[in-house]
């Protein structure tokens, strides 16, 4: 018997469409693979290679692809966890970790940047007047996105701080490990940094505004911070935490810092499903493609363009903060996204074009966006259940990108 299920697209739709009010989003209809330039047979290797990996690299795992704002492929492997024998499906949800740091706050920058109300190359303290000490002063907020802030990766808040207030506090006053703009340090205490002047710009906790002017204009109905203890039964556990709060972590975040915080960061906290992020990608890949289309052809994109109906900023914001900075040099980092390597060791794989973009989760989720080919990969797992100790997903994600990018038919590579 198959290890995998998918997903009819009656079913799907059943579950986009659970909150009426919510404005209509971009199709994320399943569709024949071979609609969408996929060989079928080679897509099914898909699924079934996440199936494979159940119980080694993973409890249970579910992983999108599609293309044009469509589905070709949403299938579901394995189970809950250790202590749960129960089946996942498609619209389980999942603790997103560093994924946050993408689909929550960069993404409320790209709205306030094209709101011009945050500028890229302004220092940090203009925003956050608290942020001081040496050389602080030359932190600008396209560092924080690029990972080149000079600030320290991590620091024990949960151990150190009582609340989130102290725990911001903390990360303002934190010393600079290096001096601003020279060296990429991947860094949770920049992504906190950035969050501060989000809300001070908004007025907003970030979990509001985003539920405000993201997830809810996106119909990402599963997609929060905090999520109900009526949600529950639907969330993968992630790991029994033997460090902090000395239990099984399911429903509430695991990063021991962003759980000190609230369960509310920039740089983790965000749980969702899927299909929610289908529903992300497939608007982030229109937008992208918007702006492609007006250079090649400004009056045909302008006549053909139908009326924005959900969240709309500039296309070529999208444009701005998916492509590579080159800050510093030799950094494969875009503004608050990642780019492949130039290596190949990605978990981007070694197919997915140049100009695609993603970014990781610790909890051992990712997703993956090529806009040369209006393709998406999401994979979301809780490989840390029951322990971080199983890093086989390095391996897991990079094949899965392999294996889309090898699906696809020939006039479609």
């Amino acid at each position: 018997m198959s290890r995998f299920r998918t997903v009819s697209a009656a079913a799907l739709l059943a579950a986009c469409r659970a909150s009426p009010a919510a404005p209509v989003a971009p199709p994320t209809t399943i569709a024949p693979a071979a609609d969408l330039g996929f060989d079928s047979a080679r897509l099914a290797t898909v699924a079934a290679y996440v199936a494979s990996q159940v119980d080694s690299a993973y409890p249970g795992a579910v992983v999108a692809v599609g293309r044009h704002g469509r589905l070709a492929l949403l299938a579901a492997a394995g189970h809950y966890g250790a202590d749960d024998p129960s089946p996942v499906d498609a619209h389980t949800i999942y603790d997103l970790a560093s994924l946050t740091k993408v689909i929550g706050l960069t993404t409320a920058c790209m709205i306030l940047v094209d709101e011009g109300k945050l500028d890229l190359d302004a220092p940090v303290r203009t925003y956050v007047p608290k942020f001081r000490g040496p050389q602080k002063d030359q932190v600008t907020i396209r560092q924080l996105l690029t990972h080149s802030a000079g600030m320290h990766w991590w620091r024990p808040l949960y151990r150190e701080a009582t609340d989130r207030n102290s725990a911001i506090t903390l990360v303002d006053t934190t010393p600079l490990d290096t001096t601003p703009g020279t060296r990429f340090v991947y860094s949770d205490l920049g992504a906190i940094l950035l969050m501060q002047v989000v809300e001070r710009i908004t007025g907003e906790r970030i979990d509001h505004y985003l539920a405000g002017h993201v997830f809810g204009p996106l119909g990402m109905t599963s997609t929060r911070y905090l999520p109900p203890r009526s949600w529950q039964s639907r969330i993968a556990p992630t790991e029994i935490d033997t460090l902090f709060r000395h239990r099984l972590i399911r429903g509430e975040v695991h990063d021991e810092n962003a759980g000190r915080m609230g369960g509310v960061s920039g740089h983790a906290g965000l749980f969702s499903t899927a299909p929610d992020l289908a529903r992300f990608a497939s608007w982030l890949l229109e937008t992208h493609k918007q702006e492609q289309e007006a250079r090649s052809s400004p009056l045909a994109a302008s006549s053909a363009s139908p009326p924005c109906s959900v969240l709309c900023f500039s296309s070529d914001i999208v444009v701005q903060f998916t492509r590579r900075q080159g800050i510093p040099p030799g950094s494969t980092r875009a503004l608050g996204w990642d780019t492949p390597s130039d290596s190949g060791y990605s978990s981007a794989g070694t197919k997915l074009s140049r100009h695609s973009f993603g970014h990781t989760g610790f909890t051992g989720t990712s997703i993956w966006m090529d806009p040369e080919r209006d393709l998406f990969v999401i994979l979301l797992t809780n490989r840390v259940n029951p322990t971080r100790a199983n890093t086989k997903i390095l391996r897991v994600r990079a094949t899965v990108a392999d294996l889309v990018a090898e699906a696809l038919l020939d006039e479609s590579r």
